[in-house]
C-alpha cells in the first residue's frame, strides 16, 4: 500500500480517489472547504460534484494541504487549470523532490499560453511530472464503467509508475512519451466540444456535429504539430478519443456550456447554470491568441472565440464558417 493524495475534491478528483482506493492505496483528498471534507468523511458522499455516488469509506479528506501531501508517493493535481500555478507555489514549500506530480487538469494557462507541465516545472523544477488524460468522465469512472486513458511523461519510467498506480480491470492505462501532444489534445478538444454543444443548442443534427469534430481534429492536429507534438498522438486516446466523448456525452460540461449558448443563454447565465469550471472558454482565448501569433489557420476556434468574446450570434457564426472560401480537404497540417 502506498500513500497518495488527490488535491481537489471535484467530480474528477473524487472519481480518481476511488480508483486509487480500489487499487489498495491509502488515499487522502484535499479541499479548501471544511464542510466538503466533513461530508466526505462523515457521509462518504460528494453530492455537489458526484450526486448519487457513495465514496469508498476508507477515503479521508482534509483541508490541510500539508497533511494531505506529507509522505504521499504521488500527488494528483485534480484542480482547474487556472489554479495549477498557485497550488504549485503552495506545494513548493512542502513537497519532497521524489514525489511525483500527476496532473489531470486539461487546459492552458491563460495569459502566458503555457502548457501545465511548463507551469509545474517552473514552480516545482525538481519533481517528476506526468499527465493523465483521455476519454474519461468522472460519472462513469466512479461506477467502474470500463475506461481507457493515457499516462504521459517525458520519462517513460514515470509514465509506467503512474500506470501501475491507476490501472485496474475497469480503468486501463496506456503510456505515451509525447507529453506536448497529450497535453494539447486534452486542452484543445474542450474548444471543439463547446462548439458541438452550440450546434446541439441550435437544433442541428449528426451531420453538423460530425463535420465539426472532423475538421476540429484537423485544427487540433495543426496546432499541436506547430507546438512540437507528434501527429500520431492525435489519433490516440488523448486526441480523437477525448474529442469524441467530450463532444457527444451528456456528462460533458464544455458541451453543456455550448448547448446553453446555442439555446440563447448569455455567457454569464450559462456559467451560473453549469456551476463548474468550463475549461473550453479559457482554452479558446489562449489558443486563439497563440494561433494568431503562430499564423496557424484555425477557423472553428476563431469563430468560437467570436461567439464567446465578441458576442457573435451562434447561427451567424455557422453561416460564416460554411461559406468560407473553397478548400481542398487534405491540406497540409501546417503551412510550409
Amino acid at each position: 500500500m502506498s500513500k497518495v493524495c488527490v488535491l481537489g475534491a471535484g467530480s474528477w478528483g473524487s472519481a480518481l480517489a476511488m480508483v486509487l482506493d480500489d487499487n489498495g492505496h491509502d488515499v487522502m483528498m484535499w479541499s479548501r472547504r471544511n464542510e466538503q471534507c466533513e461530508e466526505i468523511n462523515l457521509n462518504h458522499t460528494n453530492n455537489k460534484y458526484l450526486p448519487n455516488i457513495d465514496l469508498n469509506k476508507s477515503i479521508y479528506a482534509t483541508n490541510n494541504i500539508e497533511e494531505a501531501v506529507r509522505e504521499s508517493e504521488i500527488i494528483v493535481l485534480a484542480i482547474p487549470s487556472q489554479q495549477v500555478r498557485n497550488i504549485s507555489i503552495e506545494l513548493s514549500k512542502i513537497v519532497k523532490k521524489e514525489q511525483i506530480l500527476v496532473n489531470v487538469a486539461k487546459g492552458i494557462e491563460n495569459g502566458s499560453g503555457k502548457r501545465l507541465s511548463v507551469v509545474c516545472k517552473e514552480e516545482l523544477p525538481e519533481n517528476k511530472y506526468c499527465m493523465l488524460s483521455g476519454p474519461s468522465h468522472a460519472e462513469e469512472v466512479s461506477k467502474n464503467v470500463p475506461t481507457a486513458v493515457v499516462a504521459s511523461s517525458e520519462d517513460i519510467n514515470i509514465s509506467q509508475t503512474v500506470q501501475d498506480f491507476f490501472m485496474n480491470p475497469s480503468f486501463r492505462v496506456y503510456t505515451n512519451t509525447d507529453l506536448i501532444g497529450v497535453e494539447l489534445g486534452g486542452a484543445t478538444k474542450n474548444i471543439i466540444a463547446f462548439g458541438a454543444g452550440v450546434l446541439d443548442g441550435l437544433g442541428y443534427g449528426d451531420n453538423s456535429k460530425a463535420a465539426l469534430m472532423t475538421r476540429g481534429l484537423t485544427e487540433i492536429s495543426r496546432f499541436g504539430v506547430a507546438m512540437g507534438a507528434e501527429l500520431s498522438t492525435f489519433s490516440g486516446l488523448s486526441g480523437i478519443g477525448d474529442l469524441i466523448v467530450t463532444c457527444t456525452s451528456v456528462h460533458s460540461r464544455n458541451r453543456k456550456a455550448g448547448l446553453l449558448i446555442g439555446q440563447g443563454y448569455s455567457l454569464e447565465n450559462m456559467q451560473k447554470e453549469v456551476n463548474m469550471v468550463v475549461e473550453g472558454i479559457t482554452a479558446t482565448k489562449a489558443v486563439h491568441k497563440m494561433a494568431q501569433n503562430l499564423d496557424i489557420e484555425m477557423p472553428i476556434t476563431e469563430y468560437i472565440y467570436k461567439v464567446i468574446e465578441e458576442g457573435l450570434e451562434p447561427e451567424k457564426a455557422v453561416v460564416e464558417l460554411m461559406t468560407r472560401s473553397k478548400k481542398h480537404e487534405m491540406e497540409p497540417i501546417f503551412k510550409l
